[in-house]
C-alpha cells in the first residue's frame, strides 16, 4: 500500500465510540486512569499513553503518527509552529560552549534565533558557505552541536548537498538538522540523503490552505537516546506542544497536502516560464528552471518538482512597491503555500529589522519580491502580475 493511502486510512489509536471517521479533536487538558500503576506508566513513558495534554493528546499524537508513517521516522513531534519546532530542537542539542555551523542564508528568524536568541546562552554561531564543502569541513569541530540547513533557503532559494553535508558532519560527529518547509516530505526522503533530524513548518503544505499554524520535528534515531530524553524534555519544560484544534486540522490538510501540492508546483514552474519574457523583471529565481545554478542539484535531491516558492527581481525598491500595490488577485501577505496566491517584499518585512549591513550579508535585496503560488488558474496569477507591472 502506498504511503499517501497509508496516512489517509491509519486507525486511531483507540476506536471512537461513536465511529468517526475523522479524528475527534480532544479538547482536555487531563486524563483519568483505572489504576494508580497505570497512572504512573504514562507518566514516565513507559506506555504511549497521553498524561496531560501539554506533552501529550490524542488528537495530536494521531497527527504525528500520521507523518511518521510517511516520513519513516522513529519519533515524531509536533509542535506550536514551525519556529517552536526549530528553537525546541536547537535547545536540545546545543548548550554553553557548543556551536552550529550554519548559514546566512536562512529565514529571518531562524537567522535571529541562531545568532542572538541562543548566543545570550552561549551558544556560537558559525555563519559559513553551505555549498562550500570545504568550508563545511574547516568549520566542524569537536563543539560543534549540529549542522543546521533549509534545504531550499528562503528568499535567497539556495540549494546545498544535503548527502554532501551528512557525510561531513557524521564523520566529524555532528548532527544534520535539516528545515524542509520549502518541499514537503511527500515529495522526498532526507533521511535517505543522511539528515538526522527533520524540522519544518506545517503551518505551509500541511495545513491546508493557511488553517492553522504548527510545526513538526521528525527524529530519525541517528543519535542514540536524543528522541527518547531529550525532546521529552523539551515538551515537558518549554510546554510548546501543537494545541489538538491545530492537530485536527492539520490531519486533515495532510489527507489533499499530495494533490494540492502537484497543482501549486506546476503553476509555479509554468509561472516562473512565463515571467522571464517580461522586460520589467529582471530576473527569476526558481530552481525548477533549467538555467538556475541549483537546478541539478534539485531535480537529483527533490525529483521532479520544485516547490512552489520563488522570486523575482525588479528595477529598484519603489518599482517593487509599486507592482505590490497593484496586485489585484495576488494578496499581499506572508506566510508560504496558502491555497492563494501572496506576494512579499522581503527586505522591508521580514528582514525589515536586519541593518543593510546584515541584509548584504545575507543576499536578501531591495529588488526581490518573494511570489508564494498558490491554486489559482495560473493563467490567472499571470495576468494579474503582468497588468501589475504595465506601467514600469
Amino acid at each position: 500500500m502506498e504511503k499517501q493511502t497509508k496516512a489517509i486510512d491509519i486507525p486511531f489509536n483507540r476506536p471512537d465510540v461513536y465511529g468517526a471517521l475523522s479524528i475527534p479533536v480532544y479538547h482536555t487538558a487531563a486524563y483519568e486512569f483505572d489504576t494508580a500503576a497505570d497512572m504512573s506508566d504514562a507518566f514516565t513513558g513507559r506506555v504511549a499513553a497521553p498524561d496531560y495534554s501539554r506533552v501529550m493528546n490524542p488528537t495530536v499524537m494521531y497527527l504525528e503518527e500520521k507523518i511518521r508513517v510517511f516520513t519513516g521516522g522513529e519519533k515524531v513531534y509536533a509542535f506550536n509552529s514551525g519556529m517552536a519546532a526549530i528553537s525546541n530542537t536547537l535547545v536540545a542539542l546545543a548548550g554553553s560552549g557548543k556551536n552550529i555551523v550554519t548559514s546566512r542564508h536562512l529565514f529571518g528568524n531562524t537567522y535571529a534565533l541562531i545568532t542572538k536568541s541562543l548566543k545570550r546562552y552561549g551558544v556560537d554561531a558559525k555563519l559559513i558557505d553551505l555549498t562550500n564543502l570545504r568550508e563545511v569541513e574547516q568549520a566542524i569541530d569537536e563543539n560543534t552541536c549540529c549542522v543546521f540547513m533549509e534545504v531550499v533557503t528562503n528568499p535567497q532559494c539556495e540549494v546545498a548537498d544535503i548527502e554532501s553535508l551528512a557525510k561531513i558532519a557524521h564523520k566529524k560527529g555532528a548532527v544534520l538538522v535539516a528545515d524542509t518547509t520549502a518541499i514537503p516530505f511527500t515529495e522526498f526522503s532526507s533521511h535517505s540523503l543522511g539528515v538526522d533530524i527533520e524540522v519544518f513548518s506545517s503551518t505551509k503544505y500541511v495545513s491546508g490552505g493557511a488553517t492553522s499554524i504548527g510545526g513538526i520535528v521528525v527524529d530519525y534515531g541517528a543519535t542514540e537516546d536524543f528522541g527518547k530524553t531529550l525532546f521529552n524534555e523539551m515538551l515537558f519544560n518549554f510546554g510548546a506542544y501543537m494545541t489538538p484544534h491545530a492537530a485536527y486540522m492539520q490531519s486533515l490538510g495532510l489527507e489533499t497536502l499530495d494533490a494540492r501540492y502537484k497543482v501549486q508546483s506546476a503553476n509555479a514552474l509554468e509561472l516562473a516560464k512565463r515571467l522571464q519574457h517580461l522586460p520589467q523583471v529582471k530576473r527569476v529565481n526558481y530552481i525548477g528552471l533549467e538555467d538556475n545554478p541549483y537546478y541539478k542539484i534539485a531535480r537529483k535531491q527533490f525529483g521532479p518538482t520544485s516547490g512552489a516558492m520563488f522570486t523575482i527581481d525588479l528595477a529598484d525598491k519603489e518599482a517593487c512597491f509599486k507592482f505590490i500595490n497593484k496586485l489585484k488577485l495576488v494578496h499581499r501577505a506572508t506566510n508560504l503555500f496558502d491555497n492563494k496566491s501572496l506576494a512579499i517584499h522581503p527586505a522591508s518585512t521580514i528582514f525589515g529589522n536586519f541593518t543593510e549591513e546584515q541584509k548584504r550579508e545575507m543576499d536578501v535585496l531591495d529588488t526581490t519580491i518573494r511570489l508564494s503560488v498558490g491554486l489559482e488558474n495560473v493563467k490567472d496569477i499571470y495576468e494579474d502580475i503582468k497588468q501589475a507591472l504595465e506601467e514600469f
